[in-house]
């Protein structure tokens, strides 16, 4: 069974950004084996129609059958909304909290970002996990995609 992965648009970005393109690159070659079926909400539509051309075309080089899409709805909304009065993330970061909490109500295996500073933060992750534990959620794991590069043993 292929892993359940949900990826935002800072990896979406980062396959076209100096700092990340490497990684992203790899993570990308990964997708494009089919090794994962790969999640997108209503919300990385809105963000990626503000991006330049060439960053949407790359989604539209995810294979069909492992491209999968979520709306945004009442329950991913009301998990978001808490994230943001339990002051996990600010008001200016609901569409974070929505990417989060849209991972999590669709019980995804993983969401993967490069958003250090809102979403894949050892302190943060431990707040949104506690939060979800106590509302009957499962733990989300969040990783960057540099945890899904394949090293090759030369053992």
């Amino acid at each position: 069974m292929r892993l359940r992965v949900y990826i935002d648009t800072s990896v979406v970005g980062g396959y076209f950004d100096d700092e990340f393109e490497d990684v992203t690159k790899l993570f990308f070659d990964r997708i494009f084996k089919k090794d994962f079926l790969v999640y997108f909400s209503e919300i990385s539509e809105t963000e990626l129609s503000l991006a330049p051309d060439f960053v949407q075309d790359l989604k539209s080089k995810i294979p069909s059958d492992c491209y999968r899409y979520l709306d945004l709805d009442d329950e991913s909304r009301h998990l978001a909304q808490t994230y943001i009065n339990e002051k996990v993330l600010g008001k200016a970061s609901l569409d974070d909290a929505y990417h989060i909490a849209i991972a999590t109500v669709n019980r995804l295996d993983v969401l993967v970002s490069w958003n250090f500073k809102h979403i894949v933060n050892y302190d943060k992750i431990k707040l949104f996990n506690s939060i979800n534990l106590r509302l009957g959620y499962p733990l989300i794991e969040i990783r960057s995609p540099k945890e899904f590069v394949k090293y090759e043993n030369n053992d």
